[in-house]
């Protein structure tokens, strides 16, 4: 599978100090069901470490298809539903704001 054919999950967050170690912990435990499921590449968790972004955490991960985010995205429902987390509210509560987009390589040729 070519780089180029690949769709990449972007998320990018403004983490209050305060909230680090909990958010890092949601998402940890988040990308390990991620990892399990049919079309995951590879996904990198990312904390700024320099720099004037004002995103300080970013999680990349690549998948073979949209379809296999897609299903991906039914199946990290279905264990947050079970285990009684809900990230939306969560990271309300803990004042963490998101950007969240998918995203293709660009072609050079």
């Amino acid at each position: 599978m070519s780089k180029a054919s690949s769709i990449y999950r972007v998320d990018k967050f403004i983490v209050p100090a305060g909230a680090r170690d909990e958010f890092l912990a949601r998402i940890l435990d988040t990308h390990q069901i991620l990892r399990r499921q049919p079309g995951f590449v590879q996904d990198s968790v990312l904390e700024q470490t320099g720099g004037p972004g004002q995103y300080n955490i970013v999680t990349i991960a690549q998948w073979q298809s949209q379809a296999a985010i897609d299903a991906a995205k039914i199946v990290v429902q279905a264990e947050h539903a079970k285990n009684g987390f809900n990230p939306q509210q969560t990271m309300a509560q803990l004042g963490v704001q998101a950007d969240i987009a998918n995203y293709a390589v660009v072609s050079t040729a």
